[in-house]
């Protein structure tokens, strides 16, 4: 296909404000991305769209398999309160809500919201 430029689960953006570290959800624009690198603000870095990523949740949540998950962008990290916050995918494990269950595990959906 003449067209076709790239997979897709990976895209080139230009790095926001204050720059970004490998592994940390971002919002760029609409967009969920989690950099695969750490960058200084104005560079390019590869970002994640879709994908499964383990990242730091709202320790008072439980998850279900399947919930709707968001991004907080203010701690930076995913929650299940939609409240203020971007749609970015669903929960792949179920997890609690004890102190130590911090973690989550998400499916980017790469879907501008």
């Amino acid at each position: 296909m003449k067209n076709f430029t790239q997979e897709g689960e990976v895209v080139t953006f230009t790095v926001p404000s204050g720059g970004v570290v490998s592994g940390a959800p971002y919002l760029i624009g609409s967009l969920v991305v989690v950099a695969l690198v750490t960058a200084a603000e104005g560079a390019s870095f590869s970002g994640l769209v879709r994908g499964v990523v383990s990242y730091t949740k709202t320790g008072s949540q439980a998850w279900t398999e399947g919930a709707k998950i968001y991004l907080d962008v203010s701690p930076r990290e995913f929650t299940t309160s939609a409240s203020g916050n971007t749609l970015c995918g669903v929960a792949v494990v179920a997890v609690g809500a004890g102190a130590g269950e911090t973690t989550g595990v998400v499916r980017l959906d790469g879907v501008a919201r």
